[in-house]
């Protein structure tokens, strides 16, 4: 009998110490993650309430005051004095000629690196991770004087090109490490049935890869909307100017309107804030998707 209750009691003790280690680990999650969800949100709260001050309460320094009198005058002078819809439509058109181009490239370099049997593959794969590591002022110099032998410099083709030299690479990891993990019975199916090598693309590869795709889509977004080194080294017409540029409207010789630069930033932030908190689901999918299946 006495064996027995000892044996009994073991299970009660282990149950125990797990539910307390549970208990402390909790909190400190809790912790963890609100200290990170205030450093987040603050930056963004702080600009939202710049853009409504005047420039006397911005250098106030009262950085978590409300506004005495909320400026919406601010916003009207973002979009009249920054040429907001004009740099708005100078960027969308850049982002979007750049994102096709990545997808298409990427998923064509992904499709031939993972499904054909060739033993090249992990090197032409590892060229372009090798593209992810090489930084983007360092390739200035050379494309200036590429481009201006090209005679393309001043365009928007300046700016295309360099952002999708730069987005293919991780476009290109993202991708390949999802279709390395769709089974090759798939392709050897549709091949029986007469199929080609680009029609097992279109109609079969391309449908299931979607979720990493929707991925190379938000993260070639956010990394090119608000770019400014390459915009601002190789446009130089008020004309082709992008977004980011707008803020350099409010800066004269002898003034400084504050309210206004916020409040520009504003609008410039909020396409991509509503796309990432409405896609970040599909980001985190995405990036996990050929992991899980592996």
């Amino acid at each position: 009998m006495s064996r027995t209750a000892i044996t009994a009691t073991k299970p009660a003790a282990t149950v125990r110490t797990s539910g307390s280690r549970f208990s402390v680990a909790k909190p400190l999650i809790y912790i963890v993650l609100g200290i990170l969800l205030v450093t987040q949100l603050y930056p963004l709260l702080w600009l939202f309430l710049y853009s409504f001050k005047t420039n006397d309460e911005i250098l106030s320094g009262s950085f978590f005051s409300l506004p005495s009198v909320w400026q919406i005058e601010n916003y009207s002078a973002a979009i009249e004095s920054g040429n907001y819809w004009r740099y708005l439509g100078n960027s969308l058109f850049v982002t979007s000629i750049t994102m096709a181009s990545v997808i298409v490239l990427a998923a064509l370099a992904a499709f031939a690196i993972t499904r054909f049997r060739w033993k090249y593959g992990q090197l032409v794969l590892l060229l372009f991770l090798l593209g992810m590591m090489i930084p983007l002022q360092s390739t200035l110099l050379p494309l200036m004087i590429i481009f201006k032998n090209m005679d393309i410099l001043n365009t928007h083709l300046s700016l295309i090109l360099p952002y999708i030299a730069f987005q293919t690479p991780i476009s290109v990891f993202i991708l390949s490490g999802f279709m390395k993990a769709i089974p090759h019975e798939i392709e050897e199916s549709a091949i029986i049935d007469g199929a080609g090598v680009f029609r097992i693309f279109r109609s079969i590869i391309l449908p299931i890869s979607v979720p990493p795709i929707v991925t190379v889509c938000i993260l070639t977004f956010i990394n090119i909307w608000n770019e400014y080194i390459l915009a601002a080294t190789f446009i130089s017409s008020e004309k082709l100017k992008t977004l980011p540029f707008g803020v350099n409207s409010f800066v004269s010789q002898y003034s400084v309107n504050y309210g206004a630069i916020g409040a520009f930033l504003v609008l410039g932030a909020l396409p991509v804030i509503v796309i990432y908190f409405l896609l970040s689901e599909r980001i985190t999918k995405g990036m996990v998707a050929g992991a899980v299946k592996g």
